[in-house]
């Protein structure tokens, strides 16, 4: 039957009887996967703008700075001031090792400071971090020219720095080559070997462009700050959550500085991993909620197709019984009354996919052009496309048994003598 011309012009003529009707009721189906479209397109969006914030560092890393205590221990004041040193560092290295990276940092001007950099009769102010080649596995950097600092560097203390972009757009104005030229920090020359360029294109990544890093043996000698550490970046080991050895972290270091093991306000730590993990969860319960309210709209739509095949249906009370007396099977009638609810809900929902799909590319079009940080690319996936087609198909099914039902439950002889 389903491949009989004669039975799919059947089910052309059917629908075709009253088309205002049949077009109104496949509206309904068009809108449903149309927002659903929409929907889906929508939150993979939010979600791309969210993970670029993230695309610069590692997923599975936590940070940790010292503070002052909050509580007298071992006959030492309440408000002592902790200061991390390369000690510290040494003994995280030997005796965590569920830590693959540690990597040790200091900072110019304390967090979020800027410091005068010059060259020529250039100046700038920028973050100058002094850091460990072990940095370059925590924060993502595409080296642009030159390369990064290296162990050689930091074991002899060479007086070397790697800027970003903006340090170079900003002190090398007439397209100089800034590798192998020198730019002074605080009055201490420092030869440029890399330039390197942050991923994505927010905030964050602007500031990052506003970096200039040196070896941290380098900047503690020449900044006169010893064996100091300002704070860690440190990363876990695949298969090892973040905040294990954030914990192992902050009980070695308490132990180490004579810290009470309840006082929470000696060191501050701040797990990525954690908050990239919330984002998760966060954007997971939104594409379920998209997928509710998707269904939902959709719902409506084949609660509409239901009721027009019922409507032809009754309208077709004495074609239906003229087939039943002539021999018609009941499975034949219901295959029928299914098929074309299926043709209904599917022509009306792949012109839905169809239309938003064409929505969210030109969307993303448009978002390319004005350059957006918050919400990028958005789009549906073949998975989620094949699903939504998927629903369709059983949406028809589902709309049709009723009708069919009610098709197969008419007598014959009642039918024949209906007008």
């Amino acid at each position: 039957m389903i491949f009989d011309l004669d039975h799919w012009q059947e089910i052309y003529a059917s629908l075709a009887r009253n088309r205002v009707r049949t077009v109104l009721t496949a509206f309904g189906v068009f809108w449903g996967i149309f927002m659903l479209m929409l929907l889906l397109g929508s939150g993979r969006g939010l979600a791309n703008g969210v993970e670029s914030g993230f695309s610069r560092i590692a997923t599975n890393s936590f940070f940790l700075w010292s503070r002052r205590t909050g509580q007298p221990f071992r006959g030492l004041p309440a408000g002592r001031e902790i200061r991390l040193d390369n000690r510290d560092t040494a003994a995280i290295r030997q005796q965590i090792p569920e830590a693959a990276v540690v990597a040790p940092r200091l900072q110019l001007g304390g967090h979020g400071g800027g410091t005068a950099v010059v060259y020529g009769g250039n100046t700038g102010a920028f973050t100058v971090t002094g850091d460990t080649p072990a940095i370059r596995d925590i924060e993502s950097l595409s080296m642009l020219k030159g390369r990064f600092i290296d162990r050689i560097d930091y074991n002899e203390r060479r007086k070397v720095a790697v800027i970003g972009t903006q340090v170079q757009n900003t002190l090398f104005t007439h397209g100089e080559d800034p590798i192998g030229l020198a730019v002074q920090i605080n009055g201490i020359y420092f030869r440029v070997v890399g330039v390197f360029s942050p991923p994505g294109d927010g905030e964050r990544a602007q500031r990052a462009a506003e970096t200039i890093y040196v070896p941290l043996s380098t900047f503690q000698q020449a900044f006169n700050r010893g064996d100091e550490v300002g704070w860690y970046a440190i990363t876990a080991k695949s298969g090892i959550p973040a905040s294990t050895v954030e914990d192992k972290v902050v009980k070695l270091l308490k132990e180490r500085h004579r810290v009470a093991p309840d006082d929470s306000r000696a060191f501050g730590h701040w797990n990525l991993e954690k908050e990239f993990n919330k984002i998760q969860s966060l954007f997971l319960g939104i594409r379920l909620l998209i997928w509710i309210v998707g269904i939902g709209t959709l719902s409506a739509g084949v609660i509409g197709v239901s009721n027009i095949m019922l409507i032809l249906v009754r309208e077709r009370t004495k074609e239906i019984g003229l087939r039943r007396a002539i021999g018609a099977s009941p499975w034949s009638i219901t295959l029928q009354v299914i098929l074309e609810s299926v043709v209904l809900t599917s022509i009306a929902g792949y012109f839905g996919l169809l239309a938003g799909v064409g929505v969210l590319e030109l969307v993303r079009a448009l978002l390319v052009k004005a350059g957006s940080r918050a919400f990028q690319n958005p789009g549906v996936s073949f998975d989620n496309a094949l699903l939504a087609l998927a629903i369709l198909v059983l949406a028809g099914v589902l709309a049709g048994m009723l009708p069919a039902q009610r098709a197969i439950a008419i007598s014959p002889r009642e039918a024949l003598r209906s007008e």
